[in-house]
Order: C-alpha cells, then structure tokens, then sequence
C-alpha cells in the first residue's frame, strides 16, 4: 500500500506542476497517464527553470519540446528552452524550425548565428507587414476569390501568406484575411453560408474527441510539411538511439563513416523507405497512415518506396491478400520503386544467422515456448545459453536439413537477459516449419521470425528511414543490436502514433472475426474500416489521405480520432466531386389534380450548385408529370409553426419546379394509413412557401419512376472504443446497416456506373455498389450532408 501511495502523490504533483505552466486540465491529466511524457516534461520544466509556472504561452511550447524534441540533440535542449522562456522563440513556427534544425545538427556544436536565422530569432513582423502581404496574396488569387466567393479554401491562402512572412503572428494573419475578403465580398449571401457552417462545424468538434493538444496557431497545422522532421541520408552518421546493457554498457546506434558512404554510393543518396504488410490480411485505414508516411516521405523527397511483403510465415500468406495489398495501394495513389518480398532474401537470411553464430551472438535452444517464456519472466539464461559457438553451427545445420522436428529446437539471439526491455531477451531468429512456402517453394524448412529479419532486409535494400508505429518503439534496440553485431548498414528508426478511430475496431484478429463469423459481409462491407470497405462505401483516396494528414505524424499515442472527422474530409471531397440528383426513400405518391394527365412540364435540374444558366451540362431534366412523388416523411396530418413540410391546406416547393397545395389526403381503409395526397400545383409561381422539398415523378402516365435500392450505413459499434470492451461484439449497433429495395430515382441515374458518386439532395452523398445490375441500380450512402449521428438521425 505505501508504494501505491507514494504513486498516487508523485502523479498529484505532477499534475500540480503541469498545470502551474499554463496546461489546461484535460492535458495535464492525460499527460500524468503516459509515464514517458511525464518524465520528459518534468526534466523539461526543470531545465528551463519554470518550476513556480510561467505563461500559457510558454508552457505549451515546453509541451511540444517534452513531445517532439529530436533525441540525438539532448546536450542542446537546454539553450532552447532559455531561447523559449525569454520569448526569442515564441510561436509554433519558430519551434517548428528549430526542432528541424537541432534534429539535423545532432550532437555536434550549435552554431547560435544559423540556429537563430532558421528560427527567426530577432525578427519583427509589424501589422503593416502583414497587412502588405495579405494584400498582395488577395491581388493574386482575386479571381478564385471571386468565383468562389467565401468557399474559397482560407487555408491556401494563409499558406501563401506564411511563404511570405514565415515569422508573422498568425491570429494576426487570419484576422486580416477575414477582414480583406470581408472587403471584398461584402455580407454573406445564403449561398455562402452553407459551407463555412461545415468547416466551422466539424475540424473542431474532431479536436475535440482527440488527443489534448496544447498548441496555438492549430488551423495552419495542416499546411506544414509533415516530412519536414526527418534527417537526410547523409546525416545518418549521428548518433539518435542509445540501448543500454545491464552490464553498464551503452551501445550508441550509427553508421560508420565507411558503411555509410558504401550506403549512399549504392543509393545515389536518394530517400529509400518500405512499406511491409504481412500478406495474411485486408488493409485497413490504418494502413492509409503508414502508406502516407512510408510512400509520401519518399515521394517527398524524390526518392523511392519498397512494396515489401512480410511473407515469413509459410502459413498465413495467401494470393488473395497480396493481389488486394497491391491493388489498394494503387488505388491510394502510390506507386512501389520495387515490389520485394522478404522470402526473396531467406538465402541471405540464413547467411547471416550463421555469420551470427561464429560471432557469438547466436545459439542454437532446445526450450519450449512455456519454458521460454517463464525463463524470460524470472530473466534467466536457457541451459544451452553458452553451448559452444561449433555445436549451434552444427545444429542450425541441421535444423536447416530437416534433421531435426518441428518444436525441438529454435535458433536465439543473444542479447541481454538481464536487461530492463523485455525485447531483448534473447529473441527468436529462425523456427522449424515443415511447411512448404508459397513464394519460396518448399526450398526450406526453417523460416526467421519478424525480429531477426525485418531490421536485415532494411540494411540490404539500403532503406534508409524504417519507419513504424509506436509498439514498435521497444525493439529499436534489439533492431540496432542485431545490425551492429553483424557489422552492417543500420538505418534511420522512427516509430510514429497508429491511427486509432473511434467506433470501430482495426486489430487483425478482430476483423477476422467479423468477416469469418459472418457479422459482416466480408472483408469490403462498406462498415468496415478497411480500404476496400471504405472505397466500396464510395470515399475517395483524396479525402481518406487528406484525412491522414490533417492528423499528422505525430508521437502521441492512445489518441481515438472521431470517425467524424474523417466524414468531413469525404465531404469536402464530395461537395466538389458529386453530381447532384434525386431520390425519394420511401415514397408517398402525390396526383395533381390541375394537370392532365397525359401531359408534363420538363423543368431543368441543377447538376451542381454553381450551374451557371448558359451550360446546357450543368443541368438535367425532369418532367413534372400529374403524379410525383415526395418522402413519406415530409407529409404530415397536423401541421405546426417548426414544420417546412407539406401538410393538409398547406403549400410546399418542389424543388427546381412549382409549389403546390394539398387539398386532400386519401386513406386507407383503416382510416390512418396514407394511400396518396391529392394537390394543386401554381404554374404562376407567385406562391412562396419556405419548404423545399425533393420529389420524382412518373415519366409518363401508369409507368412508375426508376426503381433503386438504398444502402444506409451508420456506425459499426454503439462505442466509441468498442476494442476496450470484453464483450465487444455485443456493441455491434444492429441498425449500422438499413436496405431500401423501393426507392425511386430521377432518370438521370439509369446510366451510373460503378464508383459514380451523387449527392442525393437532401439525403447524403451516395456511390454505385457492385452489387448492381442492369435491372436494378444499388447505392451505398457514403456520409450524409451534416453529421446528425449524435442527434439520431440518419
């Protein structure tokens, strides 16, 4: 009890501390929960010297050095924390740049005078200068302006702005830039307003559901280059990772000028990284953000990016998964410099195990996997620890020739069994499986494990950033041992946040589950977060990777990004892409009884918002026939003052052609059924009712409207984090999924094709399914046009 006490107050003094330097609450708390940023934060604040409390602003600025601060620059933290607390760098672009340039200058002296000119130290931006360059970037994009009005993407044209002026006060910016196209354009029209209600509306409310962030200047967050942290390969020569022995020794990870220059000849100095899916499942959304790290760095850069599959395990990899890997990360927009597998490099491998036995660092163990398991927990050495190096050669010879069966023996590292990272505990380089590999044939009978060969083929395809997410973090040192006890190219290890979204689970095993046990309709149903559930749903790779980089490359783990949030980038994608149309869910037939019914009105259709009267494209037609029908839903009996829809005595307008008036409702036999509306439409127009209402109608007398079935999608799971649950299938929401097989649809959506995206008015943004035939079109809602999730409704 008394440890546990001494605990609880070492945390209440923490949190006491972080929010004397300005942290709100919700920070400060989660902060105490992650060990490692409180230790980094408490040496931070000690350093500066800021122990009694300092500003706001300050305080979230030591936030971000206790977060991001490059580890191979520790000896010049401190002079950029006084740099900090006597306000020479005071913005988030101030210490952006000066990470940036402490990261590349490492251990080495720090030159004051270039450090001070990347970080804009000393300079003064005045209001006058701000206002000129605003000014300036507005002259130039005047004509968008313009056109677009207040649609016009701010953002660009801040970006513009800090290009110029790079130190000048943001708020300071965003201020004059609202104020000069307020200059400009004047009030906001009704037309304007839609969107701006969409941007205010949802990035917020995301922030919100995220992790703390103790940063100002947050909107212009994702204009920066995301890439910007990254060394260049030349400089991996510095030391960046230290991995500390029981013994007291301290292996610093490096390249030796000599390995390095043999690297950068072989490469040309071009940026090579890898993405290294194991072929034994889907890719999800998470994989979008290590495709965006792994494969925009590269690109970034102009280098190259390994397509790498983790085939090691002979019995997981299957053709399917490697044809939908490779398929999915064409459809996101990358392109792989070279497809490889890791089996293409088992000889190799197997080369360098043995290399690693005459060295010493390797045995040949004769455990089981319980046994191995309880001698790491009491960290004690296997019996066959310090067998002599000719024996584990004459072994792992044998384990090689199918000599020996399957469980008797494996081939360890060894490292530290003493040491306080459970990952270097002797880890497991080769197993014996008498399974015949799909890729290698049945050429083997022991295969490496993901430890032993990952950090390998990195140094032989010359990779040089190996990037990974965060539960990676604890093997960077067994990944630097390995390729120092073997003498070769080690390269640059960073490991970044996974992307957690809420309501939805993403872990392998689960998703499995659900596609095995049938609770959804396998691996694409459009519930699900993998990307070939997400593009059947109809999102677009532009807004799922816009998505990925408004959250960043951040360290921050344990974050839950709201679903929400990647649903705005899909309609700011949408709302530009997506024809209009309409469709009536369920429909509520409407006679009107002044219009004959041999005859109709072609009335012309807005494709898109902006549709401009001279293109004939822009446009579609309907014919407003003597039988429409509009959504049950906007049919009432009594009417109300808080009600736009159509009700008996009252007028509505249907949109793009006439109001009309209800003048009599038809029963049914039970006396509240409703059969049919009968109503009177003004040709003149000069009724002006304030509901609007979508509606299809007969393309001619007794023959009904296009018929289409309706997909709705909501949520998966009732809970935001349904992976925390231990009955998690018992949070499936079982109303995730609604079919409409009835519904009717304008003509113009006969010829839709798969993956055409429409605005449906009123409704959502819908796309094509596959499921589709030529008698009868399926559409899968991909988000509505506001999120009403929280409020209820569909």
């Amino acid at each position: 009890m008394p440890a546990k006490d001494d605990t609880s107050s070492d945390k209440e003094k923490c949190l006491e501390l972080f929010l004397k330097i300005g942290l709100d609450e919700r920070t400060a708390k989660n902060t105490v929960a992650n060990n490692k940023v409180t230790t980094n934060l408490t040496s931070v604040i000690n350093e500066a010297g800021v122990t009694d409390g300092c500003s706001r602003t300050v305080g979230n600025l030591l936030y971000t050095v206790a977060t991001k601060y490059p580890a191979n620059a520790l000896p010049h933290r401190p002079t950029l924390l006084q740099y900090i607390v006597s306000s020479k760098v005071k913005t988030t672009a101030q210490l952006d740049a000066a990470l940036s340039f402490l990261g590349a200058t490492g251990s080495e002296n720090l030159d004051l005078n270039k450090f001070e000119e990347a970080c804009g130290v000393g300079v003064e931006v005045s209001t006058e200068d701000i206002k000129h360059a605003v000014d300036e970037v507005v002259e130039e994009n005047k004509a968008t302006i313009l056109e677009l009005r207040y649609r016009v993407n701010v953002g660009e044209l801040l970006g513009h702005v800090r290009k110029r002026l790079p130190w000048a006060d943001a708020k300071v910016v965003k201020q004059l830039v609202d104020a000069k196209l307020y200059e400009i354009l004047g009030d906001r029209t009704a037309a304007d307003n839609e969107k701006p209600k969409k941007k205010k509306e949802k990035p917020a409310k995301v922030e919100d559901k995220a992790a703390p962030v103790a940063t100002s200047e947050k909107p212009l967050e994702e204009d920066l280059n995301p890439y910007l942290i990254f060394p260049n390969p030349e400089d991996n020569f510095k030391v960046h990772t230290e991995v500390p022995f029981s013994d007291g020794n301290i292996l610093r990870c490096s390249n030796t000028k000599a390995l390095l220059e043999k690297h950068l000849k072989a490469t040309g100095g071009k940026v090579l990284t890898r993405f290294p899916p194991e072929p034994n499942g889907y890719l999800h959304i998470g994989h979008a953000k290590a495709m965006f790290v792994d494969f925009g760095l590269a690109k970034d850069r102009n280098g190259g990016c390994y397509l790498r599959f983790d085939d090691t395990n002979p019995e997981a990899e299957k053709k399917e998964y490697i044809d939908h890997i490779e398929e999915i990360v064409q459809w996101m927009g990358w392109e792989p410099f070279k497809i490889t597998y890791t089996s293409n490099y088992f000889q190799e491998l197997y080369e360098f195990a043995v290399e690693l036995i005459r060295r010493g660092h390797a045995y040949v163990d004769h455990q089981t996997p319980d046994e191995i398991k309880e001698y790491r927990e009491k960290k004690l050495n296997s019996p066959w620890r310090d067998r002599p190096i000719s024996e584990s050669l004459k072994l792992f010879e044998d384990m090689k020739c199918g000599l020996i069966e399957e469980g008797k023996a494996t081939l360890r590292m060894k490292q530290d069994m003493q040491s306080d990272n459970y990952n270097m505990y002797d880890l497991i380089a080769y197993r014996i499986k008498f399974t015949p590999h799909p890729h290698a044939g049945d050429k083997w009978c022991i295969y490496p494990s993901y430890d032993y060969a990952h950090c390998i083929v990195d140094s032989i395809e010359n990779v040089t950033h190996s990037l990974c997410t965060l539960e990676f973090e604890t093997r960077r040192a067994s990944y630097y041992w390995l390729l120092h006890a073997l003498g070769i190219y080690q390269p640059y290890v960073w490991e970044y946040s996974r992307l957690n979204v809420s309501n939805t689970v993403m872990s392998k095993r689960k998703l499995n589950r659900l596609v095995t046990e049938k609770w959804v309709d396998g691996w694409d149903d459009p519930r699900l977060m993998t990307l070939a559930g997400l593009r059947r749903r109809g999102m677009t790779p532009t807004a799922i990777n816009a998505f990925v980089r408004g959250i960043g490359i951040t360290r921050s783990d344990g974050t839950l990004i709201s679903v929400e949030r990647l649903e705005y980038h899909v309609r700011e994608e949408l709302n530009k892409t997506a024809s209009r149309a309409m469709v009536v869910l369920h429909p509520l037939k409407v006679v009107i009884t002044n219009l004959e019914a041999n005859s109709a009105i072609e009335v012309d259709a807005k494709k898109w918002p902006d549709a401009q009267a001279d293109d004939a494209s822009a446009f579609y037609k309907i014919p407003f026939s003597n039988v429409v029908y509009i959504e049950r839903s906007d049919f009432r009996m009594q009417d109300s003052k808080d009600y736009y829809g159509l009700a008996p005595g009252k007028s509505v307008i249907l949109r793009y052609a006439f109001p009309i008036k209800c003048t009599e409702v038809i029963l049914a036999d039970d006396n509240e059924t409703i059969l049919e509306i009968w109503a009177e439409y003004d040709p003149s127009k000069k009724t002006k009712p304030k509901g609007v209402l979508h509606w299809v109608s007969q393309p001619s007398p007794g023959v009904d409207p296009l018929k289409v079935e309706v997909r709705l999608f909501e949520r998966l799971f009732l809970s935001e984090n349904p992976a925390e649950l231990d009955n998690w299938l018992g949070d499936l929401n079982p109303h995730s999924k609604v079919e409409i097989s009835n519904a009717y649809g304008v003509s113009l959506l006969k010829d839709a094709k798969l993956g055409d995206r429409f605005q449906f008015e009123r409704l959502g943004y819908f796309a094509v399914d596959q499921d589709s035939t030529p008698e009868k079109l399926v559409f899968n809602r991909t988000v509505t046009l506001k999120d009403s999730y929280g409020k209820g409704g569909k």
